[in-house]
């Protein structure tokens, strides 16, 4: 009973984790939500359960598609519309307060922060990799982007026009969703490496394999916040790199510039010396504290969910009718996904 206890306040302790963890469950819960529709939606029985749009936050790719779309054409994808304001959300906070998605937010992120904290609870630490086999592995997950992004960018309006109307993308949910629940053996041994992985070191995933959190990482870097320390208040204990996920110098650095800092405010949090360290923002005088920073991230998020309501912009215009129709069909030739042309304005 008291390891269990330990082990819950590791891991929910604090302003941000709490948040993690309420935003988890909602997440878990759309999922459910979701998998339940399917089932009615294959069935010959009645959809009583509404389609939760919150799902569409697991298509990142089609979102970066539908975002070109409408930069080049003015038209916002109607499909999958939550996805769009979902990629909004998180480049826009992952701007203004550092890559704070990934550490506040993200669902996947959260799993694997728990992971690592669990077994720095039964190891006693947790196991870093050395600089020259650091680095190759971190640029693994920037590679990943550089792929998506070239694909993206390099297929014309036409194409992503004709990729957002396919039957494909319409039940693109429906094909994340089975990569979850219908997982084929690689896909077990895949995950279940990266939890083992991530057991024995911090945030293994998000540091060496996730391109979401590197596009946001890259923006971050131009961000117009940094974490701020004091020299003259500093007490040299070190308690800052310690609690630090990704084993940042925070404790050398005046205001700290990194791909990889993620606006987690762990060092903050644990640092013993009052206004020592805080996030700073440029133009502003004062420096945001853990608080300060999640009712900002809560208020922005209740902001976009509100605002791409009432705009139109979250509710997929596919119908019952049409989803049940596409469904029935979805293991046949008509559903295949899209070729993609690389060659540019072709």
């Amino acid at each position: 009973m008291k390891t269990i206890l330990e082990i819950r306040y590791k891991l929910f302790t604090g302003i941000r984790n709490q948040i993690q963890l309420i935003l988890f469950v909602v997440t878990i819960a759309a999922g459910f939500q979701f998998y339940i529709y399917v089932l009615q939606a294959i069935s010959n029985n009645p959809i009583t359960v509404p389609r939760p749009e919150g799902v569409e936050g697991f298509l990142p790719i089609g979102a970066l598609m539908s975002w070109k779309y409408f930069i080049f054409s003015g038209k916002w994808d109607t499909i999958h519309p939550a996805a769009m304001s979902f990629l909004g959300f998180a480049i826009l906070i992952s701007f203004l307060l550092r890559k704070s998605f990934c550490s506040w937010f993200c669902p996947i992120g959260t799993f694997s922060e728990w992971v690592w904290k669990i077994g720095e609870f039964r190891l006693g630490k947790n196991y870093q990799l050395p600089v020259w086999l650091d680095i190759p592995f971190r640029s693994v997950k920037y590679l990943l982007l550089g792929f998506f992004v070239y694909i993206v960018f390099q297929m014309s309006v036409a194409d992503i026009e004709d990729f957002l109307r396919s039957s494909y993308y319409r039940i693109a949910d429906v094909k994340m969703l089975y990569f979850f629940t219908k997982m084929t053996s690689i896909t077990v041994i895949t995950l279940l490496a990266l939890v083992v992985l991530s057991f024995f070191t911090r945030n293994f995933w998000c540091r060496y394999a996730c391109p979401y959190g590197a596009m946001l990482g890259i923006l971050a870097f131009f961000s117009p916040s940094q974490i701020k320390r004091n020299p003259e208040t500093c007490i040299n204990c070190n308690r800052c790199n310690q609690a630090c996920p990704y084993h940042l110098p925070v404790n050398k650095k005046k205001l700290l510039y990194s791909l990889e800092c993620s606006g987690c405010m762990d060092c903050i949090h644990a640092c013993p010396s009052k206004n020592t360290l805080g996030l700073k923002i440029l133009g502003l005088k004062f420096s945001l504290h853990t608080q300060q920073m999640g009712l900002l991230i809560i208020l922005t998020f209740i902001s976009m969910v509100y605002f791409s309501r009432i705009s139109g912009h979250w509710k997929s215009s596919i119908s019952d009718p049409e989803f049940r129709m596409l469904l029935r069909k979805m293991d046949s030739s008509e559903i295949v996904h899209p070729s993609v042309n690389l060659k540019k304005g072709t």
